[in-house]
């Protein structure tokens, strides 16, 4: 298998990459925030700063290892996924399962107060190119720039191209979005 995939475009930096090295496939996304890890760190943990970015509701016990959290989504009929907190090292990393995947974010200080993210993703080979596009809308908020509408299907055909001639055929959007 390839060791990484990326769509071919501009190669802006926000486009994520596939690993496929692995039991399972891999998105990777890399950002740096104007922020220092402290506050990062409140973004991606803070159920108040999650909802400026985050795709559902996060309802975490605590964060550490072990600890339960839930994913309520909106609207009629949406899932709500469960997790648990996998890996806690604040404010250096934060890893925890969302349903039957692996998000995890690395935290690494930059000069000038700002901190580097490198996001990844561990999921089913069929949703890599659903989730890529979905993240990198997300991702996008969580650094303050803005996504024109009509954003996420661009990113999904893109992906789509990429991704479905290693991973097979890629799913779309859930019902109803």
């Amino acid at each position: 298998m390839n060791d990484s995939i990326t769509p071919n475009t501009e190669g802006t930096p926000a486009d994520g990459t596939l690993s496929t090295d692995g039991a399972r496939p891999v998105l990777r996304f890399e950002r740096v925030l104007a922020q220092p890890p402290e506050a990062v760190w409140r973004a991606i943990t803070d159920r108040e700063e999650l909802k400026a970015w985050f795709p559902c509701d996060v309802i975490a016990d605590a964060w550490k290892p072990g600890a339960a959290i839930s994913f309520p989504f909106a609207g009629d009929g949406a899932p709500t996924l469960a997790g648990t907190v996998l890996e806690v090292d604040e404010p250096r990393l934060l890893a925890y399962t969302w349903g039957e995947e692996t998000l995890r974010f690395a935290l690494t200080p930059e000069p000038g107060g700002r901190t580097r993210l490198v996001f990844t993703d561990e999921l089913d080979p069929a949703a890599a190119a659903r989730n890529a596009a979905g993240w990198q809308v997300c991702l996008a908020r969580l650094t303050g720039e803005t996504s024109a509408d009509g954003a996420w299907k661009a990113f999904f055909d893109r992906y789509v191209a990429a991704f479905e001639p290693e991973l097979g055929p890629q799913e779309g959007p859930p019902a109803g979005h």
